[in-house]
């Protein structure tokens, strides 16, 4: 059964568009707490945790939801301003039936979405968002006014977040020594991720830290790394971390301004791993580099793509049984640390790697050489299915014949826009961008 309102990473859109307005949002919190209450024994009423990110439209739709929830009868504890993944963490930690987050991750601050999280600490299965999906199509109502929900500030939220995070890095490290720009995004780990570093020894300067409602992600954080790289010069730091609005990504900036993307970091991290306990494989995406699996093969290490997205990554690690599993763009998962993808906790993944070798990010990556890809973008029909084109999968399994073990072709739709995104990997810059070009110029025929 398709879905309709939730996509891979929940419910999102334009603020004042639907799905993003307060009546809907109302009528999902109410939907959502419905199909909590099935599951509630005799003595027990469901409680909810939701937290935000640092946009103005925040405030409105924390209202919403808080009213759908009470309207249900599901009782309600509120965060504020918080990571995505302290919330995965608290809603395990305290035992509560949900978590929900007010969020639109990297996105500017006009989008906005909504994202649950199961008493676990995980993303909703699809069986439950259907579930959901389902009540939503029912009349929204509301409970006896005594069975109403109540809703109170979760105290220390912060703190016990904080704490969280420095447990995750070893406890014979510290940071100290090593000078550490911060780059919050404007977003929610603005209050938090400067003090995990701090607390741990290390000598901070914060950027993006600022939020005004309107600032998220604007020309700071993981997707905009210009601010980070200038500030890691400026001060002669070490290094730089940036994390996108809600914290669940992670870029690494060495002194050089050199950027680190997730797949040298997922590299780095498996590497330290196996200097500490073999493992058995890692999880990238179907955009992860080509160079990865090449050095995975040969360390003798299991690799396997997922589709793109955290939420795939994490679904093959289950499968497999693996802990270590990451995108380029940064979204980084350590199951042996947390349940949910983390940038903070991934920096500190990255920061101990350091500390134990005692190397440069350089030196960690320099007997690992990423292949050049070129990414060619075609608008297309709206419903345009490329794998009728006969003429574009003859000329792909030309190009995958020329390429041998040395490059890989990926062709995909994009999941929001009517493109075909064309992705050739090669060993050659001047290959990669040849070969893409012979592929996309059939679309364009």
């Amino acid at each position: 059964m398709k879905r309709q309102y939730f996509g891979t990473d929940g419910v999102r859109g334009k603020v004042g568009t639907s799905p993003i307005t307060p009546d809907f949002v109302m009528r999902l919190g109410y939907a959502a707490g419905t199909v909590l209450t099935k599951s509630r024994t005799k003595t027990s009423r469901p409680v909810v945790l939701i937290g935000k990110d640092t946009r103005i439209s925040g405030y409105m739709l924390e209202a919403a939801l808080e009213a759908g929830f009470s309207a249900a009868g599901v009782d309600v504890m509120l965060a504020g301003p918080m990571p995505t993944p302290a919330i995965a963490y608290l809603t395990r930690a305290l035992r509560l039936s949900a978590g929900v987050v007010i969020s639109a991750s990297h996105n500017p601050y006009e989008d906005n979405g909504i994202k649950f999280f199961s008493a676990s600490g995980n993303k909703l299965p699809d069986a439950i968002e259907l579930e959901i999906e389902a009540a939503l199509n029912e009349p929204m109502s509301c409970v006896a006014s005594e069975k109403l929900g109540r809703a109170k500030r979760l105290e220390d939220a912060r703190g016990r977040y904080i704490e969280f995070c420095k447990s995750t890095f070893p406890h014979e490290l510290d940071l100290r020594g090593t000078k550490l720009v911060v780059d919050c995004a404007h977003g929610a780990a603005y209050h938090i991720a400067p003090d995990v570093f701090h607390e741990l020894g290390a000598e901070v300067i914060a950027i993006g830290n600022q939020p005004n409602g309107f600032n998220i992600n604007e020309g700071y954080g993981a997707t905009a790394p210009e601010a980070l790289v200038e500030a890691v010069r400026a001060n002669q730091a070490h290094l730089g971390i940036a994390l996108d609005g809600d914290a669940d990504r992670l870029l690494v900036v060495d002194a050089a301004g050199r950027i680190y993307n997730g797949d040298e970091l997922l590299y780095i991290m498996v590497k330290d791993r196996m200097r500490v306990r073999p493992i058995e494989g890692a999880v990238g995406t179907l955009m992860t580099n080509m160079a990865l699996e090449v050095a995975f093969k040969e360390m003798g290490i299991g690799f396997a793509r997922a589709n793109v997205g955290d939420r795939y990554v994490l679904e093959t690690l289950r499968e497999r049984g693996w802990q270590v599993g990451g995108e380029g763009s940064g979204h980084m998962l350590c199951l042996d640390k947390h349940t949910t993808g983390d940038g903070i906790i991934s920096a500190l993944q990255i920061l101990s790697a350091l500390k134990r070798s005692g190397l440069s990010l350089a030196q960690l990556t320099q007997d690992i050489e990423m292949f050049p890809q070129t990414l060619i973008n075609v608008k297309v029909a709206p419903g345009f299915d490329w794998k009728k084109n006969k003429e574009l999968l003859a000329e792909k399994e030309v190009v995958e014949a020329e390429l041998g073990d040395k490059g890989r072709v990926l062709i995909r739709a994009s999941g929001t826009e009517p493109l075909i995104r064309v992705m050739v990997e090669a060993k050659e810059a001047d290959v990669a961008d040849k070969m893409a070009r012979r592929i996309a110029a059939k679309l364009t025929e």
